[in-house]
């Protein structure tokens, strides 16, 4: 049961994609399977594990995306990019742009690569942000100023979707905010369905925005592509900020542009390769 996974990140946040299209994967993975693979101590480490399928009608490929505790998401900014490394590795694609079929949707990704072939970064179509509470979804009257309150502190903000459910929240300064305390809390919010990412944000300059993120499913993470995306399009719903915004995360920035729909660029790496007994973690035949 050996199989090959490439593990990248983009801006810190790290994924494990297995190319499905040329090499045999067994089917038989569980949540547990997948969080043993992801755990960052008895595991190989990653945020999340991604597997690339076959495309149809008009997509190169399909994205298959699982959080670190095995549970199913939507999407990701950075993992389409690190998804996006590996699909142009494996010649698909034109060279420019790469059409994927997410679980959130199709979404186009521009690619940047280095001299030697390789992506060294790209620019994602994350469609159109809704503050609509159905699609988040949310089960609230409305998406925008919404409280949230623990141990005394109190925090306000939006909620956002982006082909996955965000909590944005504005604090005076992402560095002191109780992040790690306060996310799981926030995470489990009875009023979100599916669960929410958590976005702690402040505007630290014109047009430009740094955040700290607790992802569903995950924890903390250095970087959060969707979570970017909805911090920008909700500060720019409040006018804070113009319609290209530099977001800072503890892993690099990002670039957001919004109009229609929100287009992320940011970088991606790729760590290393390695072939895998996927039946130590649990996988079976």
């Amino acid at each position: 049961m050996t199989t090959r996974l490439a593990k990248l990140h983009g801006a810190g946040n790290d994924f494990l994609v297995v190319d499905g299209i040329t090499t045999t994967t067994p089917p038989g993975s569980t949540p547990g399977s997948v969080a043993a693979l992801c755990d960052r101590h008895v595991g190989i480490g990653a945020d999340g594990l991604i597997v690339m399928g076959r495309g149809e009608t008009g997509a190169d490929c399909t994205m298959d995306l699982h959080n670190a505790d095995g549970s199913p998401a939507e999407i990701s900014g950075n993992g389409l990019r690190c998804l996006a490394y590996v699909a142009v590795r494996a010649g698909l694609g034109d060279g420019e742009r790469l059409v994927v079929d997410t679980g959130a949707g199709r979404r186009e990704v521009d690619l940047e690569l280095g001299a030697g072939g390789e992506l060294v970064a790209a620019t994602t179509d994350m469609g159109a942000v809704t503050f609509e509470p159905a699609s988040i979804p949310l089960e609230a009257a409305s998406a925008f100023d919404l409280e949230a309150t623990f141990h005394g502190v109190t925090y306000r903000g939006d909620a956002a979707g982006v082909g996955n459910p965000h909590l944005v929240l504005f604090v005076d300064d992402p560095a002191t905010a109780r992040v790690t305390q306060h996310g799981p809390r926030l995470e489990v919010d009875e009023r979100f369905p599916r669960r929410t990412n958590v976005e702690f944000v402040a505007v630290t300059g014109t047009d430009h925005l740094t955040l700290r993120v607790w992802e569903r499913g995950v924890g903390e993470t250095l970087s959060c592509g969707s979570g970017v995306t909805a911090a920008a399009a909700v500060a720019h719903r409040r006018g804070l900020v113009g319609d290209r915004v530099t977001v800072h995360v503890p892993g690099g920035d990002h670039v957001v542009e919004l109009a229609a729909t929100a287009r992320l660029t940011g970088p991606v790496v790729h760590v290393f390769d390695v072939d895998v007994d996927l039946a130590r973690f649990g996988w079976s035949a």
